[in-house]
């Protein structure tokens, strides 16, 4: 007779852990256990906080994700709880649904991450995990059996449908009749709701590049094909605008009419001002024209990661009455019900990609999204990541660059004098006298170490990015 398994040990002894978002890892440690483990904990942290009979489970395109959410949805079933299961849709539409149906949910997804990893996103009834219930998953105890055989899952297409119908039901109109919108749909977990959603507000949708083949885009370092591709297609098809999403679409890519990818910070700052939010949280890896443009009451700074950005909403709320935040990469969450063009828009404080989108869209319906950008304070920002960069490694070079910031500038090709502050809320911050930025931090989701750069121009900001990345690997 097999022995009963152990949630603690069996997740300490997995390689699995958290990051910035989420539980990722490799797929070959993603075993059944692993997920019946991290479900069984979940559902029992949730039970100490809320009163539940369902959880809601749906996937990303990876190969691998299917096979996880079978696993998932029969450690629930162990626990007596009934897996309902939405198959592959954004994160965001997955959550939302699950709020208005007052249950948690788990979405199987590594996001951007290379293709061999996967991983568990986690949601409470009213939103994403915090950081201690993160704890308290890895540290629960719950005894369960070991199963070989795993349940085939049968979709629902009930967050699909609510997910679309939260966007389209904004406008009695079409706000974007005339728009020749390109939808980059690869292998996005939204791409079969997007058409729905932008036809539906009345623009002319070209679908581009889907492929049954996972394609892992991380819209912080946006690869040089896909900038290629972007400024082919808009060339080719006179976009106003191209809108894509990452893997499992909580974080939006969108470029201009030009073919030019949009930071995201930048296209967070572009929708809160539209949307008329007064206060928002957003991590240190921000530009800084969101303060520049004076555009809101307040702009409260945290480390990077939603968990940290909604953690500040609370705080934010007791002040203001609409309370938003954005990540450099783009995912927007909405921390405040409000009104859009007249009609409720309920909050949704997790990522989400189409929010942004059709915010920005609709803003630049009269006239074009570069010029809704232009009007901001120019302040450039740029990132890029080094690849197979341990973690150990990073965090080696970091505490060396804190103990002597100008040692560690000069060595990446500065004058240390140029220091003018460093900021350690989340990496290396370093701000020159001349108000450029040059930021370093260890990947919370894989063995990468990514440098944030700003500056008054692109190229310079691309500028220090390569020299720093360049330099780095010397060391």
């Amino acid at each position: 007779m097999t022995q009963p398994l152990n949630t603690r040990a069996v997740i300490a002894g997995s390689g699995v852990a958290f990051g910035t978002s989420g539980a990722r890892g490799l797929v070959a440690d993603f075993t059944s256990e692993v997920c019946a483990a991290f479900t069984h904990a979940f559902i029992k942290v949730m039970q100490a906080s809320f009163d539940f009979t369902q959880l809601a489970i749906a996937i990303d395109n990876r190969p691998s994700s299917y096979s996880m959410a079978m696993a998932c949805a029969k450690a629930a079933r162990q626990q007596g709880v009934e897996p309902l299961y939405y198959g592959v849709v954004p994160t965001p539409a997955l959550a939302y649904h699950a709020m208005q149906q007052n249950i948690p949910c788990i979405m199987v997804t590594g996001s951007h991450i290379p293709f061999d990893r996967n991983g568990l996103k986690f949601y409470r009834p009213d939103g994403e995990i915090t950081k201690q219930d993160e704890q308290d998953i890895l540290s629960a105890e719950v005894t369960f059996d070991f199963f070989e055989e795993l349940p085939e899952l049968a979709v629902s297409e009930e967050a699909a449908k609510a997910y679309v119908e939260r966007y389209t039901s904004l406008f009695s109109d079409k706000p974007l009749s005339g728009k020749k919108l390109g939808i980059y749909e690869h292998s996005s977990a939204g791409r079969d709701l997007y058409q729905t959603i932008f036809t539906a507000l009345g623009a002319e949708v070209t679908s581009l590049e889907r492929t049954d083949t996972f394609v892992p885009i991380d819209t912080e370092a946006v690869s040089e094909d896909d900038c290629r591709k972007a400024k082919d297609w808009s060339a080719q098809y006179k976009f106003d605008a191209i809108f894509s999403t990452d893997g499992d679409g909580d974080r939006p890519l969108i470029a201009d009419e030009n073919g030019d990818w949009l930071r995201g910070d930048i296209l967070g700052l572009l929708c809160a001002d539209a949307l008329g939010v007064e206060a928002l949280a957003v991590p240190v890896s921000c530009n800084t024209a969101i303060e520049k443009s004076e555009r809101f009451k307040t702009v409260a700074r945290t480390k990077i990661g939603s968990p940290y950005v909604i953690a500040e909403f609370d705080e934010l709320s007791k002040q203001h009455k609409t309370v938003a935040g954005f990540e450099a990469n783009g995912g927007f969450l909405l921390a405040s019900d409000m009104q859009l063009n007249g009609e409720g828009l309920k909050a949704l404080p997790t990522r989400d990609a189409v929010l942004p989108a059709v915010v920005l869209l609709t803003a630049s319906a009269a006239s074009s999204v570069s010029e809704l950008v232009n009007k901001l304070p120019q302040r450039f920002t740029a990132s890029d990541r080094i690849k197979d960069f341990s973690t150990e490694r990073s965090q080696a070079l970091l505490a060396k660059g804190k103990d002597n910031p100008n040692e560690l500038l000069t060595k990446l090709g500065y004058q240390g004098d140029d220091l003018a502050s460093v900021d350690t809320t989340d990496g290396l911050r370093m701000t020159l006298v001349n108000s450029d930025v040059i930021h370093l931090r260890p990947s919370g989701n894989a063995p990468e170490l990514r440098c944030y750069a700003e500056a008054p121009t692109n190229e310079q900001a691309l500028s220090y990015v390569n020299q720093v990345l360049k330099n780095i690997t010397l060391l």
